[in-house]
């Protein structure tokens, strides 16, 4: 297993649509791994594979109750609503308010390819979220509620 290295804001991989990841092998898993050991490294909630250079949908989120891998995940259902400081691996020693649902329940696969539906709720409904807006290009200074420190950054 290895360290990866965080891509920073401003490199293009950040900004871009992830591909759906078809197969389920050895190689993926030792990515998975190797993010594990990252976010452990950078003491993190969650990382995305964009945020490692590879534009595949899969992320993985540790909010300290167990490491839960996300292969293709969807957001199929959101309630509530929760506003509060929230940063990034990728934006370093910046953090911004921002409003996400309270509980979502997402589908996903696990890494060998398994279907599986899994609930979040406060900081691990955030964390999901925030993972999965990556996989589309999206970062968290994109939905802040201070739009004027977002805006330098290219998005509104």
């Amino acid at each position: 297993m290895a360290i990866r290295n965080i891509v920073k804001i401003g490199d293009d991989v950040l900004r871009k649509v992830c591909r759906t990841q078809l197969t389920f092998d050895d190689k993926l898993h030792q990515i998975l791994d190797d993010m594990k050991d990252t976010l452990e490294e950078a003491q993190g909630a969650g990382l995305a594979a964009p945020q490692i250079g590879i534009l595949r949908r899969y992320c993985i989120v540790d909010v300290g109750d167990g490491l839960v891998e996300l292969i293709n995940p969807v957001i199929v259902s959101q309630e509530g609503s929760q506003t509060g400081d929230e940063g990034c691996l990728s934006i370093p020693s910046r953090y911004e308010t921002v409003t996400r649902p309270m509980k979502v329940t997402v589908r996903a696969q696990d890494r060998n390819g398994n279907s599986f539906t899994i609930m979040g709720e406060g900081l691990k409904a955030r964390a999901f979220c925030h993972e999965i807006d990556h996989l589309d290009g999206v970062l968290y200074i994109d939905k802040s509620d201070n739009k004027t420190k977002s805006i330098k950054f290219g998005r509104k």
